[in-house]
């Protein structure tokens, strides 16, 4: 069995559960703070999110909703470059807003991985970054 790492962020937003609910499940919303996609919020249909491709990579992201609790929980599989891992969002009610928690499972560790959990770690931040600057500006 390989052993595998788990990316974490969370954080407390000031927002409404419904409106980050709508900023992780709408697809217009999705593509202005994540990529570009044809999600439905419906089990076991599969997506894509796309991004501008880059040497070794056509910038397609495969996915598949595996799990759709609305307002509470959002999973689905991520898969881009050989590697599948899967995301889960959970959103906790606090205070006057939610507590968002994105993980991302599935991340091998050993020699020559780095670079996958690395990439990933930047690349959330930035998406987080995103999605905070969207719900300041959306209704």
């Amino acid at each position: 069995m390989t052993e595998t790492r788990t990316l974490v962020v969370e954080r407390e937003i000031n927002h409404p559960v419904e409106k980050v609910w709508r900023a992780l499940t709408q697809p217009a919303l999705l593509e202005e703070w994540l990529m570009k996609t044809d999600f439905e919020p419906k089990a076991g249909k599969p997506f894509q999110f796309r991004s501008t491709p880059m040497p070794q990579w056509d910038g397609i992201i495969h996915c598949e909703v595996l799990d759709i609790t609305p307002m509470t929980r959002l999973s689905y599989k991520w898969g881009s470059m050989g590697l599948e891992t899967v995301v889960t969002w959970t959103l906790t009610p606090a205070g006057k807003g939610v507590v968002l928690r994105m993980e991302q499972a599935g991340f091998p560790t050993g020699a020559g991985t780095d670079q996958y959990y690395t990439g990933a770690t930047y690349g959330w931040q930035k998406f987080f970054g995103g999605l905070e600057a969207l719900l300041a500006r959306v209704a």
